[in-house]
């Protein structure tokens, strides 16, 4: 039996003979991740419509004063919310199906 063989052997007989244990809930069970996650979702839903009706509302008074600067940075804005109300959209089910699969 050559070096090769021999370690090979051992590698396989060490193997053999470490146990591999099925995965487990790490909270045992608690809900309050799911509750802090549901939270988070809705404060980021509330978050992303607030912007988008703050943002219209600097447009319109950007338009009533003549200021198009002020325009612009609402349109910026209201762009900006309106991206992070998509992400926020394919983030939570995701998010709910990762949970799901996982309980």
């Amino acid at each position: 039996m050559s070096v090769h063989d021999l370690i090979n052997t051992l590698t396989h007989a060490i193997a053999a003979e470490i146990p591999n244990p099925a995965p487990a809930d790490p909270t045992g069970g608690a809900k309050g991740i799911s509750l802090l996650f549901s939270y988070i979702k809705w404060g980021v839903l509330i978050v992303c419509g607030a912007v988008a009706l703050a943002s219209a509302g600097y447009m319109a008074a950007g338009k009533l004063s003549d200021r198009p600067d002020n325009v612009h940075k609402g349109k910026t804005a209201f762009l900006w919310s309106f991206g992070a109300t998509v992400a926020a959209a394919i983030a939570i089910p995701a998010l709910n199906t990762v949970f799901t699969a996982a309980s």
